[in-house]
């Protein structure tokens, strides 16, 4: 099968022929489905379809962004205007398209107090959902004296 430069289907013919045919264009022939039956070829400008190729190619890989996992790290005794603060900068980054990492560090004798940095992360994460919808990837829990989440935006 052979598709003209012009895009009407010329129809079965065998390679000899449709070589000629695309030579009396000066242009090429160029198998487009290998696979189908019969095959079917298209008489074109192969140098210039490469480059189209090529040229949307690297437009889908510049569009296409690789989501990142960002990381705020928080203390128990954080004000109040920076636990905001740091909200903040999270929702850029979840409006960015990147997941967020909540990790609430405790030391020395806060551990006792493990209650106040479960506290901390729900009151962070609330305040996140205040301004963007988001969801949890990972729900909390803890490793060593690190209370951690991990949330990204809520996807429509």
């Amino acid at each position: 099968m052979v598709i003209g430069p012009d895009g009407n289907n010329l129809g079965r013919m065998s390679s000899r022929a449709a070589n000629e045919l695309a030579a009396s264009y000066s242009l090429d022939l160029f198998c487009v489905a290998p696979n189908a039956n019969p095959p079917v070829c298209k008489i074109l400008n192969y140098g210039k379809y490469r480059f189209e190729k090529q040229k949307s190619e690297r437009a889908q890989r510049k569009n296409a962004k690789a989501t990142q996992l960002k990381e705020i790290q928080l203390h128990i005794s954080i004000g109040e205007h920076d636990l905001r603060t740091k909200a903040k900068q999270s929702v850029k980054f979840l409006e960015d398209g990147d997941k967020v990492n909540i990790r609430v560090v405790l030391k020395g004798r806060e551990m006792a107090h493990q209650d106040l940095g479960e506290e901390l992360l729900k009151r962070f994460v609330g305040v996140l959902a205040e301004s963007t919808p988001i969801s949890i990837e990972r729900p909390p829990f803890w490793e060593g004296k690190v209370y951690s989440s991990i949330v990204s935006k809520k996807k429509k």
